[in-house]
């Protein structure tokens, strides 16, 4: 049993033990293991870390910072005055602190105001940091985010002033046990994607993303709430992020691998929460649920989510893709960003099994049927110059290789397209990219290799040579001139 065996071994057993009565689970471990005390030496391992942890993976790392680094946080009760906040009551605890609804007197509003732990704020360095953080969130203009006044110093301690949202977080609807429409989903992950386009774009990664974060209003907006914690992916070089490398923030069971991991992250990382985030307020259940958060971390780093349509077959094709790619484990499998959910979601006429009525179907149509022309096309040009080499030997041989390898390196490419298009639709941007220069080449050799062949043969089959040299700057042509304007018909409708 190699070491990646073992350890998926060590997990299934360690999950399983978790439902033994106490009084049969040495007994259990005995017969489970089969005699390989390694094997169960590691499970025991695992079981005496998850007594002694307990719930702790399922919170926020900073609802812990306090107790692990010795700070006593300052609980405020209603009427106690700050500068010129009053407060009203405490509304809950965010990732990084308490959140208290407070009046604020110089404008006359009420705001959340956000007690920053000690532990962050307790050198100037850090103070700075999250100022200049702070500033940078505080720049986010969107109707999807909630925004950001201020970070205050009052006191002796540091609080973010934010926008005070009323309506309920995602969470409450998840524990209500009621389930998004069809139509409501889209429209929420619609709203989600280009709230956090509009942060990734101005170089904001949240890093905390998660149903508590998530704010529907009273009027039926989306609202994503602790963006004033959240990280420059392009930090000043001197000064440094808040976080450094190596140092997670944030809850692990919505985290992506490279975060769990303690790597730097970037505007992926959200993506993979969104991910994350949209299957379990769809379906109910966490995409990598275990029985225990020691074992969600181990499945979002060595598992792969159930795709969302075999646990509701009623979610939108198009968001069911982003779903599905958003969980991808390597960063370079998902979106760039915010914004690329959110142009992916904004076709939905191209989705799972075929397209909707009307123009998007016939360019879609069009489009496969150039990709399977170009393959038959390929075809042609071999056969045609094998016959030209039994015809004229010499050179034309080597044209014959050249012609048969471009064709099928191109004829791979192109059905891999057409397959992508039908089965991974999202990912088809991407895959086309990759494929242009690989398919651009190989019509090129294709082309001039025939005209080549055609001149070869000239003096003595004027026909056949006409034809090759006619199919090779056909070839040439459709590939330069017209298959560039078919694909971006098809990948931009509206364009």
């Amino acid at each position: 049993m190699n070491a990646g065996d073992h350890w998926r071994r060590v997990r299934d057993l360690f999950e399983a033990a978790l439902e033994q009565p106490s009084g049969a689970l040495e007994s259990w471990l005995d017969r489970e293991s089969g005699g390989d005390q390694q094997l169960r030496a590691d499970v025991r391992s695992l079981l005496d870390h998850h007594r002694r942890t307990g719930s702790f993976l399922l919170e926020p790392v900073g609802n812990r910072m306090a107790e692990l680094m010795g700070g006593d946080a300052r609980t405020l009760q209603p009427g106690d005055t700050l500068g010129s906040y009053t407060i009203v009551r405490e509304v809950g605890r965010g990732g990084m602190g308490r959140v208290y609804l407070a009046s604020d007197a110089r404008l006359g509003r009420n705001v959340a105001l956000k007690a920053l732990p000690p532990e962050l704020t307790f050198d100037a360095s850090h103070r700075d940091r999250l100022r200049r953080e702070a500033r940078a969130a505080a720049a986010l203009t969107h109707p999807g985010i909630c925004t950001v006044y201020a970070l205050e110093e009052l006191d002796g301690d540091l609080f973010i002033a934010s926008e005070y949202v009323d309506g309920a977080t995602l969470r409450y609807q998840l524990d209500s046990g009621r389930r998004p429409s069809p139509a409501d989903l889209a429209h929420i992950a619609g709203e989600l994607a280009a709230a956090l386009g509009h942060a990734h774009h101005h170089g904001i990664v949240h890093r905390d993303l998660k149903p508590d974060n998530v704010m529907m209003t009273s009027d039926g907006r989306v609202k994503v709430l602790d963006f004033g914690l959240a990280r420059l992916s392009t930090p000043d070089a001197a000064a440094g992020p808040v976080t450094q490398p190596g140092t997670i923030f944030g809850t692990p069971a919505y985290m992506a691998p490279e975060q769990l991991q303690g790597d730097t992250v970037d505007a992926r990382a959200d993506v993979f929460a969104f991910g994350v985030l949209l299957y379990e307020y769809a379906c109910g259940v966490h995409p990598f649920g275990a029985a225990t958060p020691l074992a969600v971390a181990a499945r979002i780093l060595e598992s792969e989510a159930t795709p969302i349509v075999e646990r509701r077959a009623d979610v939108p094709p198009a968001v069911a893709e982003v779903i599905d790619r958003c969980l991808s484990k390597a960063p370079a499998d998902r979106f760039e960003s915010g914004a690329g959910i959110a142009r992916a979601l904004e076709r939905p006429e191209r989705s799972r099994g075929g397209h909707s009525g009307g123009a998007p179907r016939r360019l879609a149509t069009w489009w496969r049927t150039h990709q399977f022309v170009a393959i038959g096309l390929y075809f042609v040009a071999s056969s045609l110059c094998w016959q030209i080499k039994e015809w004229q030997p010499g050179v034309t041989t080597a044209i014959f290789v050249a012609v048969a390898v471009a064709g099928t390196v191109a004829g791979v490419f192109r059905g891999h397209l057409v397959f992508t298009e039908r089965v991974n639709d999202p990912r088809l941007a991407s895959e086309l990219q990759r494929a242009a220069l690989v398919t651009l080449l190989a019509d090129l050799v294709i082309g001039l290799a025939l005209a080549a062949a055609g001149l070869l043969l000239a003096s003595t089959r004027p026909v056949p040579a006409v034809l090759a040299i006619a199919l090779g700057v056909g070839v040439g042509l459709v590939r330069l001139v017209v298959e560039p304007s078919t694909t971006a018909g098809f990948m931009n409708p509206k364009a």
